[in-house]
């Protein structure tokens, strides 16, 4: 057994490794109990007798609740509380996933993942528990380890939930992610370190509410394309949202206890990393989604490969891997380049992904090459974040930073997906079901201008 350790601040004694291992497996676990519903929108409209658009929302849901949820819990979680509001959220999180496998009408399920979406907002935590109870460099490959969760999380997920589906149907596979959410609450019981007392923190309750209507008023128009059909609604949604947010923006500024320190975001460094995220999450998943649609595109398309759902879940295990890789040599890189070159180097890496699938798409090989390079990408940029956007940060403010810089990464991965739909459904011929070829390429370097930008975003930020 590895010797205790002796945290920077006395807070623990618990080996560095075993506790480095718990938060990465928590971490993974949420991951995957995240992508659960991805898989199975299909098998849920033809098992649930719901339409497509609606089976959707078992995916949008978790999105929204774990983007709306992850200020408050680093609220929470940003002291004393942290243990305690880390195993509360895992416990919710199980209890999402019991109402996702009893025989339930649609809305327990839509219940249930939503509560199962708290699962990716307690990442946020667990970074700060990294950082907070580990050595430096530990920590740093840590936080980086569960920076690339999702990555890694997808590609394990995907053909595993697909696979249940098939040999023994929809419950079965929502099971899978109750089984890890389990694990997951007990890992963190057996291993997370128990805080110094205390006060508990105060909730500023207003702010907490403005916030989540404004955020999704935004994710809600970025998601779900139908609102666009009726124009002025979705403005109307956009504006509203915008007011809440500015309204949000006011108050914070002048409470005693804000939700989030507004001017500890509106550094240069915190603000251009955010910035950043959000921007190169929109080209990142807009890859993503192309990738993962192409590769099942049926054969009368006369292109893409026609890839049943466990095989196309397959496919993405080169993202899995690489993204892990990217996630272990990211702190090495630092080490050698700083981060804005690390970040630079992995930017590269993905337009290298669009530009391979726009050359070689009717490769097998040169596709599934391609979700390998956004596999690093991805995890490469997501695992350098953290140390981009934490400079400076006092530790008790870890979790409500990280937790901001996640909404950025959902909503940029969220106007990612919607603008793929949206091009691809453009070069969609009339009467037709399935976008041009050249659609699926056209609609590839439609990332770079974004991956580009997110670039030199970071390039700017000489402080770091």
């Amino acid at each position: 057994m590895a010797e205790p350790m002796s945290t920077r601040d006395g807070l623990s004694t618990r080996p560095a490794g075993r506790l480095s291992a718990a938060l990465v497996c928590t971490a993974l676990s949420g991951a995957v109990i995240g992508s659960v519903g991805a898989p199975l929108i299909t098998p849920v409209a033809t098992g649930m007798h719901v339409s497509l658009d609606a089976a959707q929302w078992t995916l949008t849901v978790t999105l929204f609740s774990g983007a709306i949820a992850g200020p408050v819990l680093g609220r929470l979680g940003s002291g004393p509380y942290r243990r305690v509001t880390i195993l509360a959220t895992l416990a919710l999180v199980m209890a999402g996933g019991l109402l996702t496998v009893l025989p339930l009408p649609f809305a327990a399920l839509l219940i249930g993942r939503g509560l199962q979406g708290l699962a990716v907002a307690v990442g946020a935590l667990l970074m700060s528990v990294a950082r907070t109870h580990l050595p430096l460099e530990r920590s740093a490959s840590t936080i980086a380890a569960l920076s690339v969760a999702t990555t890694v999380g997808i590609g394990v997920g995907y053909p595993a939930i697909s696979l249940l589906d098939q040999l023994a149907g929809l419950r079965a596979a929502y099971g899978f992610g109750l089984l890890l959410s389990a694990a997951a609450l007990v890992i963190a019981w057996r291993t997370l370190p128990i805080e110094a007392a205390g006060k508990l923190p105060r909730i500023d309750v207003t702010g907490a509410l403005l916030l989540a209507l404004g955020t999704l008023g935004f994710l809600v128009v970025i998601a779900d394309p139908s609102i666009w059909v009726t124009a002025w609604l979705a403005g109307g949604l956009l504006a509203g949202s915008a007011l809440v947010l500015a309204l949000w923006a006011f108050i914070e500024l002048r409470t005693t206890t804000p939700l989030v320190d507004l001017r500890l975001l509106g550094q240069g460094h915190v603000l251009r990393a955010n910035l950043a995220v959000l921007v190169a999450g929109t080209g990142l998943y807009l890859l993503f989604s192309l990738f993962t649609r192409y590769v099942q595109t049926p054969a009368v398309a006369h292109y893409g490969f026609a890839l049943p759902g466990v095989a196309a879940g397959a496919a993405l295990i080169p993202f899995s891997l690489l993204g892990f890789v990217a996630g272990k040599a990211v702190p090495r890189l630092i080490a050698r380049i700083t981060e804005p070159w690390t970040y630079a180097l992995s930017i590269v890496i993905a337009v290298a992904s669009a530009l391979l699938f726009a050359a070689a798409s009717q490769s097998l090989t040169a596709v599934l090459a391609a979700i390998a390079l956004l596999g690093f990408g991805v995890g490469g940029v997501f695992a350098v974040m953290p140390r981009l956007v934490l400079v400076g940060v006092p530790h008790r403010e870890t979790a409500s930073v990280l937790s901001i810089n996640q909404i950025a990464r959902s909503i940029g991965m969220s106007i990612g997906s919607a603008l793929a739909g949206f091009l691809l459904a453009a070069t969609t011929p009339d009467g037709a079901m399935l976008p041009t070829q050249n659609g699926y390429l056209t609609t590839a370097l439609w990332a770079l201008p974004p991956l580009a930008a997110s670039a030199l975003i970071i390039a700017t930020n000489r402080s770091s």
